[in-house]
């Protein structure tokens, strides 16, 4: 009886967070200053489909060519992208705090971001133009968390104590090279474009860096609901994993590897957004518990529409759009405050 309710409660939750999800959606694709509606924008994309499968237009335009474009080339892209960040870096934290067994672990906890903020610094000094900035992005993030893994594995004691207290070193070498490229860029032009990208933004979005990050990202989360079941052996340590029959070490590697995937491939084409990664697994975790067979779809359904919904917050509420990484911390660091205290103890 108790096993129906769980199901039940997890089923509700599902669909509360599915529905949450569409009507944020709908209120996203409405929301700007450039103003669609909702049938214009469903015109928009059914008469497009029907062209591209030579059936023509099927509604009566109602529309105007800046409208489309609007829609097609900014606005939608922007409203998936936020979704697809917003799910993954959740994801990632949910497995991070299972692999080190640590419900402070985050996704930069290996220097992921640290790696890909250098890596975009880096690109925005040499004017190697957006595409290059993503790129050098995601490549220096995976090599970061590479280098924290082959420096851990040589470490004594604990093997994830080793692998945090590697990320601690070569996260903090690598932001000295952000400061660094910072303190050389020309103040005009390269330092404010540099000091942007650090507060992390969506603004700008191109379909092109959706299917950049579709990719990597879905490399690394379906393996992460594939091995969901295995991440809760490794939450009760290496003794137990052996006792199951479950390599701890490369289940361990694996996992951070996955995570350390969607991690690199969120912040490539976002900037630096933290907090997510943090905040939304334990707000998962007070709705289904710490089953990650639960969890992780959870935090995943979760983290998409709490991110989406920021972004819609920091493209409309002032004139001017703030950069999406404030309003993140904003949220984050009074909730982080309550992890500390007496009551977050309970989590």
């Amino acid at each position: 009886m108790k096993k129906i309710r769980k199901t039940r409660r997890l089923g509700s939750v599902m669909a509360v967070l599915t529905a949450a999800l569409i009507v944020s959606l709908l209120v996203s694709v409405v929301l700007g200053r450039y103003p669609i509606s909702i049938f214009q924008s469903f015109g928009i994309l059914l008469n497009g489909l029907s062209s591209k499968l030579g059936l023509g237009e099927l509604l009566p335009v109602t529309w105007t060519g800046t409208q489309t474009s609007l829609l097609l080339n900014h606005r939608l892209p922007r409203i998936i992208l936020a979704c697809m960040v917003g799910c993954c870096l959740s994801t990632a934290g949910a497995a991070y705090q299972g692999v080190f067994q640590n419900p402070m672990a985050a996704p930069d906890i290996l220097g992921a971001s640290s790696g890909a903020a250098f890596g975009a610094a880096l690109a925005i000094l040499l004017h190697l133009g957006s595409t290059m900035i993503v790129v050098l992005s995601f490549s220096c993030s995976i090599l970061t968390v590479l280098l924290v893994i082959y420096t851990g594995e040589r470490l004594r004691g604990k093997k994830a104590v080793g692998l945090i207290l590697a990320g601690i070193m070569i996260g903090s070498l690598v932001s000295s090279g952000t400061s660094f490229i910072k303190l050389v860029a020309d103040p005009e032009n390269d330092l404010p474009a540099i000091t942007y990208w650090l507060m992390g933004s969506l603004n700008g979005t191109k379909p092109s860096d959706v299917l950049f990050a579709l990719i990597p990202m879905t490399l690394g989360t379906v393996p992460l609901l594939l091995l969901r079941w295995r991440i809760n052996v490794l939450t009760l340590g290496d003794d137990e994993c052996r006792t199951m029959g479950v390599n701890a070490k490369r289940l361990r590697i694996a996992v951070i590897l996955f995570a350390t995937l969607i991690t690199a491939a969120s912040v490539s084409v976002s900037g630096m957004i933290g907090w997510i990664g943090l905040v939304i697994p334990h707000f998962a975790r007070r709705l289904v518990g710490n089953n990650y067979k639960k969890l992780l779809p959870v935090t995943m359904l979760f983290g998409a529409v709490f991110l989406l919904l920021v972004d819609d917050v920091s493209r409309n509420l002032f004139s001017t759009e703030i950069p999406i990484g404030i309003l993140t911390s904003i949220i984050g660091v009074p909730f982080f405050l309550y992890l500390i205290s007496g009551e977050g103890e309970k989590l």
